[in-house]
């Protein structure tokens, strides 16, 4: 049961709900990525490619068997289904290739053999693009655009995490369901070696590791923003839940298929990553219509 005032500005119940779900997903899973980061200060590629290749396998499953499922039962028409998708799609990876397009030509190793999309985690999230301007001896300001360009970063992957798990509320009438509280737990996961990845360089840098770890776990907030858009957008009426659950599964597909599984493919060559893709899947549909 929850109680959610429009007019008043009292949100309580499942706005509350969501956002401590989330901030334990972005936020905290975040944050404990920085904690080991900067007490190993090192990472390990075929644990992350595997980690997330299977999170990746049951994000596919939710969204394709339950986010876009739900949006079709609204009846608001195969077509604008479809372009909200298309949408979500374009919209990320537009917003992707603008940082990439910036970014890439000032790192040394990502050259014209380079591999189309990011092959480690410090390049999916830019922190290798930090990285170089702490090698550099740059001023403050440098650093300071670097630092929000990796924020950006990480918060085109975190923003569509977060909105799935807000339409998947608001397509289950504000109730914690299995796929809103699976997917909270594996973006929680996803978000373990981000965090690592993140915390790493800064601290390569000369920042102190509390310093490295709380900016680290900021770095999760964007997730909880995406869960409240998600979620308020669904909301306000059929066809705005349509929309809610087709952006954010077209973002999401992107996400996977864009940048999560071909990283995962890159960091460890071999068949693992695709058999750990199919697991999730599999577990993913168990966890749905269990």
């Amino acid at each position: 049961m929850y109680l959610y005032i429009r007019n008043g500005g009292i949100i309580t119940g499942v706005i509350e709900t969501l956002i401590i779900t989330t901030t334990l997903a972005g936020v905290v899973g975040t944050g404990l990525g920085g904690v080991i980061g900067a007490l190993l200060q090192k990472d390990s590629n075929r644990t992350v490619s595997l980690l997330l290749s299977f999170a990746g396998g049951v994000m596919l499953s939710v969204v394709c068997f339950d986010l876009i499922t739900e949006a079709i039962k609204t009846d608001i028409g195969i077509m604008t289904i479809i372009f909200s998708i298309a949408f979500g799609v374009m919209v990320i990876f537009l917003l992707n290739y603008l940082i990439d397009q910036k970014t890439n030509p000032e790192v040394p190793h990502i050259n014209a053999d380079h591999p189309k999309t990011a092959d480690d985690l410090n390049e999916l999230i830019h922190s290798d693009h930090l990285q170089q301007h702490y090698a550099k001896n740059d001023n403050k300001f440098a650093l300071f655009i670097a630092g929000i360009v990796m924020a950006a970063a990480i918060a085109l992957h975190n923003v569509p995490e977060g909105m799935t798990i807000g339409a998947s509320y608001a397509s289950n009438n504000g109730v914690m369901g299995n796929a809103a509280l699976i997917l909270s737990i594996l973006i929680g996961l996803h978000n373990i070696p981000e965090g690592m990845a993140v915390s790493v360089p800064l601290i390569s840098g000369g920042m102190s590791k509390l310093q490295a770890v709380l900016i680290t776990a900021s770095t999760g907030i964007p997730t909880i923003i995406g869960a409240l858009l998600g979620y308020l957008l669904g909301d306000i009426g059929t066809l705005g839940l349509a929309l809610s659950l087709g952006f954010a599964s077209g973002a999401m597909l992107y996400v996977v298929f864009g940048e999560i599984l071909p990283q995962a493919i890159l960091m460890y060559r071999s068949k693992l990553p695709a058999f750990s893709t199919i697991m999730g899947m599999l577990a993913g549909l168990m966890i749905i219509y269990s």
